[in-house]
């Protein structure tokens, strides 16, 4: 049993729909209705469904990278539909995005040095400015980077090297040192393993655990497996088409689902070798 006492995100009767065209007219596409349910500091909220359920246009809201057609999301009590320039740059921080594919997210132009710094150079926290600090400057972020790679498993021999030299896990690693550089409160985690072989999955996710343990993080973690969303969740909450149509307690819902369509993920093969746990 947990116990928390905040709510981080609440996401109140929140609807999404998409312009289409169909012959000669344009027709609305609901890919998310009336999505309700909030997310509590410290705990890890999976967000479960097949391909299509709407998980990752929820996270897309949630971060701010889409409006909802209706509802209201907020972040520490801060309406996102309202909220000032000023007011999401800061809630930006706190919340960080990690996504499936480990690759695509990272520039392949830049080294490793530069895309876990830029998240400082972005939001104005990279360690002082004016020419005589320049040397300095450059020292004090090589050093917090260095940290941060080797808070994921990685060291310094990386940060002077392009993604193409990483194996999918290793770019993973270097993803979610990124998403930690601000230090944020929330990571969302879209399918962050979906790309990677079992074994290595398995190692991130356990990572993604140390991490929580030890930075006190947040998590809204999107999957389409039910196993592996049991082994990582305090509470799940289970998407079909658009809709949420289960949720609870991680252990309680996966011992007594009440909807067939949940019963139906449960089954599936899980995505953790057995000694993972």
């Amino acid at each position: 049993m947990y116990h928390f006492c905040m709510a981080l995100v609440e996401v109140d009767a929140v609807s999404k729909s998409y312009p289409r065209r169909v012959g000669l007219r344009t027709e609305m596409r609901t890919v998310v209705e009336d999505v309700s349910f909030e997310i509590v500091a410290g705990e890890t909220l999976g967000l479960v469904g097949e391909s299509g359920s709407g998980k990752s246009t929820v996270a897309r809201m949630i971060l701010g990278l889409a409006e909802p057609t209706r509802g209201t999301i907020r972040v520490h009590g801060v309406d996102l539909g309202r909220a000032s320039r000023i007011e999401m740059k800061s809630l930006r921080r706190e919340m960080q995005p990690v996504f499936q594919d480990p690759f695509a997210a990272l520039n392949p132009r830049m080294k490793v040095l530069d895309i876990i710094t830029e998240p400082w150079a972005i939001h104005g926290l990279d360690a002082g400015t004016g020419a005589e600090k320049e040397r300095s400057r450059r020292d004090l972020l090589r050093s917090r980077a260095s940290a941060l790679l080797r808070e994921v498993g990685l060291d310094d021999s990386a940060l002077n090297r392009h993604p193409h030299e990483f194996s999918g896990g290793q770019r993973q690693r270097i993803n979610i040192a990124r998403a930690l550089a601000l230090r944020p409160k929330l990571l969302i985690l879209d399918e962050p393993v979906s790309a990677l072989d079992v074994s290595v999955g398995a190692q991130v996710i356990n990572l993604l655990r140390r991490l929580q343990r030890d930075y006190g993080l947040t998590y809204l973690f999107i999957s389409h497996s039910m196993p592996l969303v049991r082994y990582l969740s305090t509470r799940i909450a289970v998407m079909e088409r658009g809709r949420l149509v289960e949720l609870g307690e991680a252990e309680s819902l996966c011992a007594h689902p009440r909807e067939a369509y949940t019963q139906k993920l449960l089954a599936a093969t899980p995505e953790l070798p057995a000694g993972a746990a």
